[in-house]
């Protein structure tokens, strides 16, 4: 399969944020994906093409973009409005 990662990847985030939307239980599913989906992206861009630590060969930027999104989403609910 070609594109695994790219799936496994995205599945991944999708994971991270209803993981996190379920255990916040503020039901805000559509915010926590966008959130994910860009973390992960700048994951993706900073192992690949800012520190070059992997290719998009590899599978090491999947880790990547999965330790961003998680750092993005904790950052997002930390400093989400309290209302």
């Amino acid at each position: 399969m070609q594109y695994a990662d790219l799936a496994i990847a995205a599945l991944g985030s999708f994971f991270l944020a209803w993981l996190i939307d379920a255990s916040t239980g503020r039901r805000g599913l559509f915010a926590n994906l966008l959130v994910s989906g860009t973390g992960a992206i700048a994951g993706w861009f900073l192992s690949v093409r800012v520190f070059a630590v992997s290719t998009s060969d590899q599978w090491t930027w999947v880790l990547w973009a999965m330790g961003a999104a998680l750092a993005a989403l904790l950052m997002f609910q930390l400093f989400r409005s309290k209302r």
